[in-house]
């Protein structure tokens, strides 16, 4: 995992990692913040452009606005979702705005990219927000399951997907176990806060740790006695192409790369 500053607080890369480019159609996974930003102080990203992705946000604490070349203009709140499709392209900018700005605001977020099928690559850009109401989720024996994109727990999240996926928080109280579902080939769970053991496995996995999952195993995951534990669930069928990564463009062609990098330029 690497790191590093944004707008002066960390961002933590977790994929691609030297375990592996890609979990399912998952080729990029940050874990933004925590951070407080102070009064003036906020979350900058500028205008810059993808292609063959989309960017899905999630949010635990804080507000951003996003804006995009589509002319879409939408706030983002925790336990939303935003999900971005660039397809043959798009351009956006994320940003604190400027009431939580004025006022000082914590911030705290995840953020994936996920490639798209062959096929799927070169759709039409777009833009979709999902409101908190419309976002699946059970809670039951001290685990919480938000469903963000997917199927998974007999649950189907209303983002519109391009290939079989999962991607999920997951929020244990003291003590609570969850069974991860095995219906996905590829697996992995990171650990957002606190620490998580395997049931039946030795040691712990603690913040900022990913672990990966072997296709088909029943995995119990467990939270510590007195301790509760914030996890983020993603997976899929992974495709049988190998997807180029430069920059923010991401394709199954290297020469649609470089056309990318000629258009930006």
């Amino acid at each position: 995992m690497s790191s590093e500053l944004v707008s002066g607080f960390k961002v933590r890369r977790v994929l691609p990692s030297k375990y592996g480019r890609m979990v399912g159609p998952f080729v990029l996974f940050d874990h933004i913040g925590p951070a407080v930003f102070n009064t003036g102080q906020g979350f900058d990203v500028g205008p810059h452009p993808h292609i063959g992705l989309a960017a899905v946000t999630y949010l635990i604490d804080g507000e951003i606005v996003h804006r995009d070349s589509l002319g879409k203009v939408q706030a983002l709140r925790p336990v939303e979702v935003s999900w971005m499709t660039a397809g043959s392209g798009i351009v956006h900018s994320e940003r604190t705005p400027p009431e939580a700005r004025a006022s000082g605001s914590n911030f705290f977020g995840i953020q994936a990219w996920v490639a798209f099928p062959c096929r799927h690559e070169e759709v039409a850009a777009d833009f979709a927000h999902y409101s908190e109401p419309e976002i699946p989720r059970t809670c039951a024996r001290g685990v919480e399951f938000t469903l963000i994109a997917g199927a998974s727990d007999g649950l189907v999240s209303p983002v519109k997907t391009f290939s079989d996926m999962v991607f999920a928080e997951i929020v244990l109280t003291s003590g609570a176990r969850y069974q991860v579902k095995p219906e996905h080939h590829e697996r992995a769970v990171y650990v957002v806060a606190g620490e998580v053991e395997i049931v039946g496995r030795p040691g712990s996995f603690r913040e900022a740790e990913l672990m990966l999952l072997e296709p088909g195993a029943e995995i119990v995951l467990k939270a510590p006695a007195f301790h509760s534990t914030r996890l983020m669930l993603l997976g899929g069928e992974p495709f049988s192409e190998p997807r180029h990564v430069y920059w923010n463009f991401v394709s199954s062609s290297t020469e649609r790369i470089e056309q990318a990098k000629t258009d930006w330029r």
